[in-house]
């Protein structure tokens, strides 16, 4: 102990936290006292979501539909496990280290980790705000993402060549990432069909996700934009700034009400035809002068190059999986499934380590 700071020390001390007269606390004066006569149970969340959520919400029952049968939990509804079995997941860790925009962001730059995040945020605003589902709006955001190879977008584009069916994040997360969790389909089938390309959702908080993952990252993508200093905000068209104005801030407040607003005067999660035009023309320009500028492409070529060169090499060499499948047939699914875990430093380190990679080849931060 003597060598231990007066800091250290007193950290130590609280190893067996503070007795009380009938409890251990974590501080040493009593804090504030609940008026509480039970557990407040899954069973009561549920009764409450019965009562209170508005019709067309989603209601959490049991254990949930699963394709696996299992027992309900005592605490929490079925949603509620969904969103925890996410976050305690590898896959939602592994986003931390896979790009949103720009491969080896800076300290202040989105990763896919905070991005699905943040997408949670503006989705359980607005399922608060319209009555619906908050558990499972917020599972499916966390989760929407978790399909995402190393690079962003371009992963899609390098592992398409590979499969049949092509690689689609949304599909790859539900069918394939997340199947070890066995999340209930209702969670699954959001986080399968978020990207607007895709089929409706089957639920109504599954639609909410789709326009929080768009109001989330046009406003955050700009925003990391004109931190990076790529475009600046007098840049932002008149035709946003008149409607939802040129920040984040601004911007997430006037979408996320938006759609609020719609569904109460609509019934439809959706936007009005002239904020849903600014949100367009937001996206518009994000694509124009971030996503497709010279310097994004040629990060794109780059991450396309490293993994399917990586893909190539393991099936060349399946003895170098970690586990290589047993059926020939799943060659291909198993490696592809392996480098799209893969976050981008792994990915890349991978390519110079195991391929001899030139690291001046490799994506570079923009």
């Amino acid at each position: 102990m003597a060598d231990l700071t007066p800091r250290a020390i007193a950290w130590a001390t609280t190893m067996s936290g503070h007795p009380g007269e009938a409890v251990v606390r974590a501080h040493a004066e009593p804090g504030v006292r609940l008026g509480l006569e039970r557990p407040i149970l899954r069973e009561q969340r549920e009764a409450w979501e019965a009562e209170r959520l508005v019709p067309g919400a989603t209601l959490a029952y049991g254990a949930g539909n699963r394709v696996r049968a299992e027992a309900p939990d005592p605490e929490r509804t079925c949603f509620e496990r969904d969103r925890d079995r996410i976050v305690h997941s590898t896959a939602f860790r592994r986003l931390a280290g896979k790009t949103q925009v720009v491969v080896h962001p800076t300290d202040h730059q989105r990763t896919r980790l905070t991005h699905a995040l943040e997408v949670a945020q503006v989705a359980t605003s607005i399922a608060r705000g319209v009555g619906a589902n908050v558990a499972l709006a917020e599972a499916i955001a966390l989760g929407h993402d978790c399909g995402h190879g190393p690079g962003g977008h371009a992963s899609e584009d390098a592992f398409d060549p590979f499969l049949p069916e092509g690689y689609d994040h949304g599909p790859w997360g539900a069918d394939v990432v997340l199947t070890p969790l066995n999340l209930c389909l209702e969670t699954l089938d959001g986080i399968r069909n978020h990207s607007w390309s895709r089929p409706t959702p089957a639920t109504v908080e599954g639609e909410i996700v789709s326009w929080a993952d768009r109001i989330a990252y046009c406003a955050h993508d700009l925003e990391d934009a004109v931190g990076a200093g790529i475009v600046a905000l007098v840049d932002v068209p008149d035709a946003v700034v008149e409607v939802a104005g040129a920040t984040r801030r601004e911007q997430l407040s006037i979408f996320v009400r938006e759609v609020i607003g719609t569904a109460v005067a609509t019934g439809e999660i959706g936007m009005s035809a002239p904020v849903a035009a600014a949100l367009a023309e937001l996206r518009s320009f994000n694509y124009e002068r971030i996503y497709t500028r010279p310097e994004s492409l040629a990060q794109s070529a780059a991450v396309i190059a490293v993994l399917q060169a990586l893909v190539s090499f393991y099936l060349e060499n399946p003895g170098r999986l970690p586990e290589p499948p047993d059926d020939p047939d799943r060659l291909v699914h198993a490696t592809v499934a392996y480098v799209g875990g893969m976050t981008d430093r792994f990915a890349f380190d991978t390519a110079v380590q195991l391929l001899g990679w030139d690291p001046a080849r490799l994506p570079r931060p923009q």
